[in-house]
């Protein structure tokens, strides 16, 4: 299975992937999700994928021959606008589930594949799309500035209770890694290691790249960090009526003690003899 995540926030975008593959219970790979179109100063693009494998590996082969070709007049590198892109996109991802369905249909597998497009082309803000099979797409909006792919469930809550619109890049990026991590945690078809990217606004390139193993000192502290205030939070709830009180219950009911300002200390009277002696 697989788990991926775009989200879009006014700031730019975050990317972020499990690598995790698996053909049957024995036969778990790593295989790169998360795939990169860069040309600096131009446009840039990232696409995750999630389902048939085969089929991914087809429509990215399919994408980067295009783009490569100076006489192709539809490709990653000649529309003006993202939406277009999408819908190209949409249009080389049919072709090729359709390309690997006769010998499919046989064996029963499911050719179908999912992507996540998202990136900016110069004078437009940054975007992010959700392909599905059929070669429609949605974009994200002010409400749900995020778009998941494969194994969602798991990570969703933090992105509901999180995002918006206003939230910082590197906060953004915390709660992807947050939401995976999670993900992680409840389900053992999507596995270590962790690829993120960032696009800032207006950077038209990758602006960060990280591959995140599980014992990455970035992850392990994210990790652990959230598992102990997590559960240090759930302590911290309100009480039942039938619970007995614990230690410090009634002290917190109280709140802090009051500030006292400390004893003053009489200065000692000097003769006048004695002051003149002072140095």
């Amino acid at each position: 299975m697989t788990y991926c995540v775009g989200i879009e926030v006014d700031e730019g975008l975050v990317f972020a992937a499990d690598t995790r593959t698996s053909a049957s219970f024995d036969d778990v790979r790593v295989y790169r999700k998360m795939h990169v179109f860069e040309y600096p100063g131009d446009r840039v693009f990232v696409l995750l994928s999630a389902g048939n494998l085969a089929t991914t590996q087809l429509t990215i082969s399919r994408l980067k021959r295009d783009a490569e070709d100076p006489d192709c007049t539809r490709s990653l590198r000649t529309f003006k606008h993202l939406f277009e892109v999408a819908e190209y996109v949409g249009e080389v991802l049919v072709a090729s589930q359709a390309a690997v369905t006769d010998q499919a249909q046989q064996s029963g597998v499911s050719v179908q594949s999912t992507l996540v497009l998202g990136g900016q082309i110069a004078g437009e803000r940054p975007g992010l799309y959700m392909v599905y099979p059929l070669g429609n797409c949605i974009a994200t909006s002010p409400e749900t500035p995020y778009l998941q792919i494969g194994e969602s469930k798991y990570g969703k809550p933090i992105l509901d209770r999180i995002l918006r619109p206003g939230t910082t890049l590197e906060d953004a990026a915390r709660c992807a890694l947050v939401s995976l991590d999670s993900t992680i945690r409840s389900n053992l078809s999507v596995g270590m290691p962790l690829d993120m990217a960032i696009i800032r606004t207006g950077d038209l390139r990758i602006s960060q790249q990280l591959r995140l193993e599980a014992d990455t000192p970035l992850y392990a502290e994210i990790h652990d960090t959230w598992s102990r205030k997590l559960e240090n939070a759930v302590r911290t709830l309100p009480r039942f009526p039938w619970e007995p009180p614990r230690a410090g219950d009634e002290a917190e009911e109280r709140g802090p003690a009051p500030v006292t300002a400390p004893p003053r200390r009489m200065a000692a009277r000097l003769d006048p003899g004695d002051e003149a002696g002072q140095q």
